[in-house]
């Protein structure tokens, strides 16, 4: 484990260029947007122009896994519907399980109902949570305790558990975007949904991709950004999660998005962000989130403990990395 000392916290943002294609020829085309209540960018080298493709696989993610969208497949399972999980659902919800099961219990989607009561989700209780309320909705949390049929039914632990698969899904949409790439001939493209990154091929500079660690200002009403290192990756999904930014002002206090699974409220300790490097985008965006529920101690060895996963973890005083964390560039 390397320590490295700073008084950062940081979002991530592509340094890259993007350039614009001519019909017919393999050059590097750009394409951004809003989706899901964020922003995306996709940058990538190809012959022609993918952007419905890319906003198709879009859709089709929200209709399958979005809590905020009624007719989607997992609202339709929240509510009790009988309704056969699809491809994606099946994926998300295995994962879901090896990274609770991975982090301890720290990663559950089923934590929903509660994430909902204190205002962050996709139902508000509208309320200040009381003790009462907390213990009601803790006894429906527990991923470990639900399963799926061979057939693609999911069983819940109580009828009131509810999924909401927030926190891996925009990884998860990063590497669909880049499976359809490449089912298209595109081996080279940096796929970024609100901070998450998927990452394959060369760069427009022509060799890895560049991205930059940053250390952004609290602020209650714009997100000013300040250069704190970079890395070069490829072959990867990176993301970030910290509650530097989403978070509550209350008469007690503030609150923060991350819901514990132990105690039902926002998880205090002293991890300001983490940002973390795996295979896939899906897997670094879950154990992004699992870092947040635990203390940079217990996320530092957990990450250890994965094959292929590395992190950087920002606390007050320091930024700690993980023994196999790429070369950091100034």
């Amino acid at each position: 484990m390397r320590i490295i000392h700073y008084i950062y916290i940081f979002t991530l943002v592509v340094m890259g260029v993007m350039v614009s294609g001519c019909s017919g020829m393999e050059s590097y085309r750009s394409v951004e947007g809003g989706v899901w209540n964020t922003t995306y960018h996709v940058t990538y080298r190809a012959g022609r122009d993918m952007q419905d493709s890319i906003l198709l696989v879009m859709r089709e993610v929200e209709r399958s896994l979005s809590p905020f969208d009624g007719q989607s497949l997992v609202s339709a399972v929240n509510r009790g519907d009988s309704v056969k999980a699809d491809s994606l659902l099946r994926r998300i919800f295995t994962a879901s399980q090896e990274v609770n099961l991975r982090s301890g219990g720290a990663f559950d989607p089923t934590v929903a109902p509660l994430v909902n009561l204190w205002g962050y989700g996709y139902r508000s209780a509208g309320v200040e949570p009381t003790q009462v309320a907390i213990d009601s909705l803790l006894a429906f949390v527990g991923i470990d305790e639900c399963s799926m049929t061979s057939d693609g039914y999911i069983r819940k632990k109580h009828a009131g558990t509810e999924f909401n698969f927030s926190a891996i899904t925009k990884g998860y949409g990063c590497d669909l975007v880049g499976d359809m790439l490449r089912r298209n001939g595109c081996e080279d493209y940096m796929v970024e949904i609100g901070g998450e990154i998927a990452l394959s091929g060369r760069s427009p500079r022509g060799g890895d991709w560049r991205v930059m660690i940053d250390a952004p200002v609290d602020c209650d009403t714009a997100v000013v950004h300040e250069r704190m290192a970079v890395v070069a990756v490829t072959g990867c999904g990176v993301a970030t999660s910290g509650n530097y930014r989403n978070y509550h002002e209350t008469k007690n206090g503030r609150t923060w998005h991350t819901i514990s699974t132990v105690d039902g409220r926002p998880a205090v300790t002293d991890l300001l962000s983490a940002t973390v490097i795996a295979p896939s985008c899906m897997i670094a965006d879950a154990y992004a989130t699992a870092c947040m529920a635990l203390t940079a101690r217990q996320a530092c060895r957990m990450i250890e403990s994965l094959p292929d996963v590395e992190g950087l973890l920002v606390t007050a005083d320091s930024v700690i990395t993980t023994s196999g964390f790429p070369e950091i560039l100034r």
